[in-house]
């Protein structure tokens, strides 16, 4: 069976595309990774995020939004500061607000991921895409998420970011049928 053609030939891609894209998420620390990598993708291309996201693991804990969640001015001025990571003091800003809100839906859901899945219905949204201009950027449940967690204060989570977010964590399934991986994950 063939891949999807998103990829390209950059390593990086393939590997993300391989071993991640879609698989199923029920690690609230993972989900938060996502939402941290998707937010700060907004406005550019996922390989760029990929090439960073070992800057991002390290400059943010390794994603531990419950460290994250207290970060001072001075944990602030420092990620600015930082040439491993994208540096934009808006998104840098949104994911400590966002680690605040997510440990919120937590103690309201028992874990984030309790609460995230219930946009799928529990379940992986199997789409059945042939090609890749099929794919959408948004979705009705990513527009409800988005409109959901936008109400409990988080931000940069509009409804395209959540997509992007629902295609990484697995709650869709938007590997084209002809990819050897749409089965695996179907």
């Amino acid at each position: 069976m063939d891949s999807c053609q998103w990829p390209n030939s950059d390593p990086r891609m393939i590997e993300y595309h391989d071993k991640e894209w879609g698989v199923p998420v029920h690690d609230d620390l993972k989900h938060f990774e996502y939402m941290v990598l998707d937010a700060f993708q907004a406005g550019l291309s996922w390989a760029i995020i990929l090439k960073k996201r070992e800057g991002f693991r390290d400059a943010f804990d390794q994603f531990d939004y419950r460290k994250i969640a207290r970060y001072d001015e001075l944990k602030i001025q420092q990620l600015i500061n930082n040439s491993q990571i994208i540096r934009n003091q808006q998104k840098i800003r949104a994911i400590i607000h966002n680690a605040q809100k997510f440990l919120e839906i937590q103690k309201e859901y028992g874990s984030f991921d309790q609460y995230i899945w219930q946009f799928t219905g529990y379940k992986t949204k199997q789409n059945s895409w042939t090609e890749l201009d099929q794919l959408p950027a948004t979705s009705p449940e990513s527009v409800a998420m988005s409109k959901d967690l936008k109400r409990r204060g988080f931000k940069f989570v509009g409804s395209t970011i959540c997509y992007a977010y629902m295609q990484a964590a697995g709650l869709v399934n938007d590997h084209l049928t002809t990819c050897w991986r749409y089965q695996d994950l179907g």
